[in-house]
């Protein structure tokens, strides 16, 4: 018999021995918050407005600005509601939802990336091909299929969440829900919760990375071929902010792996940073990475900001 269900809600935690800087510390979180909103919500708005960008490979642009906003619009509240006002208390079922959303967008995320890839090497493999292999049709079933794919992956574990007991200490570790981080607060056998995570991550995360990097050694060796010079350059700089994106995705993913595998005799303030950089990161610097390196994009905000300043 498992013990009883403790009715206590949840108690948040900020930075442990800085709760005097609250108040400056939610400075540059609210700043890169704002920014992820702006940065997304400019991507998703030039991608509907301009026919231009109403290409596969835009839709896709489009899911991964979208799940970005998700993202910080799932953990925004509970953040600055800490860093703000301290207020730290939230309810089981709001705790459970959070990790659930946030695990399942990180896990959307991913498949996004690889459907990008997947883009890219039709795009260099087959470019006769492209638009009769990736059709409107087509590239919403890829999308729906990548959002399927991460939100029904967490319900078990997630639903595991609301039928524990919950006696020990409620102080979570982070001003976010994360499942790893409420399951050991269970006063249960959590060994399903343990293990299924890690097979998860392995048939997601490691599994998606594997196979886009796979699939560009297809498309360099596609690249390698063409004769003109100018021409490998244009076929390789059509990849360069996908790349990016995924460089910084997965390496913030590994980062924060090794720390919570690894790094148990590491500061706390460090595992506390690190979830904050896995979150934040990538959605602030996705944007940014289009715009710098997608020409369509550049004069899609040109556009845009020369028909306000006329009007």
């Amino acid at each position: 018999m498992w013990p009883k269900r403790s009715a206590a809600p949840f108690l948040l935690t900020g930075f442990p021995g800085l709760e005097a800087a609250h108040h400056w510390i939610s400075i540059p979180f609210f700043a890169v918050y704002i920014s992820v909103l702006l940065g997304n919500g400019t991507l998703l708005y030039l991608i509907k407005d301009d026919h231009g960008l109403h290409e596969p490979m835009y839709y896709f642009l489009a899911m991964l600005a979208g799940t970005d906003l998700m993202v910080t619009l799932t953990t925004m509240p509970t953040v600055m509601g800490v860093l703000w006002v301290n207020h730290r208390d939230i309810s089981h079922g709001a705790c459970f939802l959070q990790a659930y959303f946030i695990h399942s967008l990180s896990i959307v995320e991913s498949g996004v990336l690889l459907a990008m890839a997947y883009d890219r090497f039709i795009a260099i493999r087959t470019p006769l091909r492209y638009n009769s292999i990736l059709t409107n049709s087509r590239v919403m079933k890829v999308g729906l299929g990548v959002i399927i794919r991460g939100f029904l992956s967490l319900v078990p574990p997630i639903l595991l969440l609301f039928w524990f007991p919950y006696c020990h200490s409620h102080v979570l570790s982070h001003a976010f829900c994360l499942h790893q981080d409420v399951m050991k607060l269970a006063c249960a056998d959590i060994t399903f919760n343990h293990v299924y995570p890690v097979i998860l991550v392995a048939l997601t995360f490691f599994l998606d990375a594997l196979i886009i990097f796979f699939s560009y050694i297809l498309i360099l060796k596609t690249v390698m071929v063409i004769a003109s010079g100018e021409a490998r350059a244009k076929a390789l700089n059509t990849c360069v902010s996908h790349i990016s994106c995924v460089l910084v995705f997965y390496i913030t993913v590994i980062g924060l792996t090794f720390i919570h595998r690894f790094g148990k005799h590491a500061p706390h303030v460090v595992h506390v940073t690190m979830s904050y950089v896995y979150f934040l990161f990538p959605p602030f610097m996705n944007p940014i990475i289009y715009s710098i390196k997608t020409k369509q994009i550049q004069r899609s905000i040109v556009c845009l900001f020369s028909v306000h300043s006329r009007a």
